[in-house]
Parts: C-alpha cells; sequence; structure tokens
C-alpha cells in the first residue's frame, strides 16, 4: 500500500501532514489545488475516484484518506 502521508508531503509541502492530529482541510494543507493534485495522483496508482461518491469529511486527515483508499481497493 502506497504511503499516504509521504504522498501528502510531496504535494503539500508541510510537514504537519506526519500529525494525526492536524486537520488538513482547516489547516489549510489540502485546499482544492491539492485535493485535485491528490486524486489525480491517486489515480496514476490505479483508483477509480468518483469525487461525488467519497465523504469527503474523510478528506480532513490522513488516516480519513488512508480509509477512503481502503474502500476503493475493496470496490476492485
Amino acid at each position: 500500500m502506497m504511503n499516504i502521508k509521504e504522498l501528502l508531503y510531496e504535494i503539500c509541502e508541510d510537514e504537519r501532514v506526519f500529525d494525526d492530529e492536524t486537520d488538513l482541510v482547516e489547516s489549510g494543507l489540502l485546499d482544492s489545488y491539492s485535493v485535485i493534485e491528490l486524486l489525480s495522483r491517486l489515480e496514476d496508482e490505479g483508483f477509480d475516484i468518483q469525487i461525488t461518491r467519497i465523504d469527503r469529511n474523510l478528506l480532513h486527515s490522513a488516516k480519513g484518506i488512508e480509509k477512503l483508499i481502503g474502500e476503493l481497493m475493496t470496490e476492485k
């Protein structure tokens, strides 16, 4: 499985992504442009993402994004 925190660090360029308590959206680390980048990178890894079908609350933390990836993997 890909390392979500490393991917988030590549996108956000901020070490706060490694802190499980950091709300990525509220902190401004994950804005609309970086969400598009994240989803694009996940699609490059083979995940079929339909933005209207995902729980956007999962994008607030690395753990939430890991949960989203887990859900997508079970759909394959």
